[in-house]
């Protein structure tokens, strides 16, 4: 009986110790217990670490190893890198012209921008950046990638490149300019079609749209080009989907706090057409153009052509760190929710009607495709040819206007092509 009672004790005793432990085990650590581990693994690296490291370099370390283990568009910015990115924001800038962004890991073109030397060297939306020079991209954050593809104006540089669809890595050679951005192009395609073009959702987004509606009212349709186009300012994006919208929610921003939530709306003041409209959009256009494309989507107010965009739909905040405000943190702070409530990060937005990149796919012209009735006139004609005698027909010189996109040119462009078919038919609906 003694035994049994003492081997209870023990067993009693054993559990209740490991309960202890397992309580303890759950017990989340304080902040200020979080905070010395911190601290205590700083004090380590810098008493230990086989190479001599200021105090202040395994701070910057550690801060970037934080923001990049957020998320792909959260980053610590140096002083070096704060200064980098005011000088972009200005608007001019040395470097390739394309937009960039991590996704899966991997340094992915987001966009080249119009008229760049990256856009000139052949630079694809979703091209994957292998090398930079030499330099392996594999590991690298963004804010360092960036820093190596800027430079001085008219230097070159190397980008090691895989495409889809290629069977080995490309290598592009690109020479470094001053990037100046035009971000709203204008142009008509016949009689009745209005193209807008817009490359990013700059300052002047707004007022160049508005100014070309009211000028082109003559127009029955509008063809609304956001391929390539990386995003911008959001409030810019909010003031093009009100130039086609007049009334509901064009977009939300939703933080951790759900009471946070704000909403943006149209209003009918600022509406300017109700003309049939359709978008075009491909996997480089990203963000505000998402925006754009969605909202307008989910208003039925246009039909969107193309292909899958890119899904970047995170709200990102820049704030200081320091008193002097010289080096800071962008992080993300809210998402984007289209009028329906879809997100569109990691998701895009999926167009309404699916549209490949290339030319539009026609029947070759065949000069011997001839009926027996014109057989004779025909054979003559080819022996003129061979004879050398000059043909009565004139060739007629085709004039490039800047202004204008001839029917020639649309069939370069099968998106384009199907975009204006689709327009068409809206106005003839309308």
């Amino acid at each position: 009986m003694r035994k049994f009672i003492a081997s209870f004790v023990i067993v009693t005793s054993f559990l209740t110790s490991l309960q202890a432990s397992a309580n303890t085990d759950d017990k989340k650590p304080t902040r200020f217990e979080s905070l010395s581990k911190l601290t205590q693994v700083i004090g380590t690296v810098e008493k230990y670490y086989v190479d001599d490291i200021e105090l202040e370099e395994i701070v910057n370390k550690a801060l970037k190893g934080l923001m990049q283990e957020l998320d792909a568009h959260s980053t610590y910015m140096d002083k070096k890198y704060f200064k980098e990115m005011k000088i972009q924001t200005a608007g001019e800038f040395g470097g390739l012209g394309i937009t960039v962004g991590m996704r899966d890991g991997a340094l992915t073109v987001i966009s080249p921008i119009d008229d760049t030397p990256a856009y000139k060297a052949g630079i694809k939306a979703s091209d994957i950046i292998l090398k930079i020079d030499n330099k392996s991209t594999i590991n690298i954050t963004l804010d360092e990638a960036v820093g190596y593809m800027r430079g001085k104006p008219k230097t070159p540089i190397v980008l090691t490149i895989v495409r889809k669809g290629e069977n080995k890595p490309l290598k592009i050679k690109i020479i470094r300019d001053i990037i100046k951005i035009q971000s709203v192009y204008i142009k008509t395609i016949g009689d009745d079609i209005l193209y807008l073009r817009v490359s990013s959702f700059d300052r002047k987004v707004v007022k160049g749209l508005r100014k070309a509606l009211k000028k082109n009212k003559k127009f029955k349709g509008i063809v609304l080009d956001l391929r390539n186009n990386p995003g911008g300012l959001l409030n810019q994006a909010i003031g093009v989907t009100d130039l086609f919208v007049d009334k509901g929610v064009i977009v939300s921003q939703k933080g951790r706090d759900k009471s946070d939530e704000e909403k943006f709306e149209a209003t009918y003041r600022a509406t300017l057409t109700k003309a049939p409209l359709v978008v075009l959009v491909n996997e480089g256009s990203a963000s505000a153009s998402e925006i754009v494309a969605g909202a307008l989507q989910d208003h039925k107010r246009a039909i969107i052509v193309g292909e899958k965009t890119f899904g970047k739909g995170s709200v990102q905040a820049v704030l200081p760190i320091v008193k002097d405000k010289s080096e800071g943190i962008k992080i993300t702070i809210a998402k984007y929710y289209l009028p329906s409530g879809r997100t569109i990060q990691a998701k895009g937005v999926m167009p309404d009607i699916i549209a490949h990149a290339g030319k539009v796919v026609s029947k070759k012209e065949n000069e011997f495709e001839i009926k027996e009735a014109d057989l004779k006139k025909h054979l003559e004609g080819e022996l003129e040819k061979v004879e050398g005698k000059k043909s009565k027909a004139e060739k007629v010189k085709v004039k490039i206007n800047d202004k204008i996109i001839t029917k020639e040119q649309v069939v370069l462009d099968n998106q384009l092509n199907i975009a204006v078919d689709i327009l068409k038919s809206l106005i003839i609906m309308n």
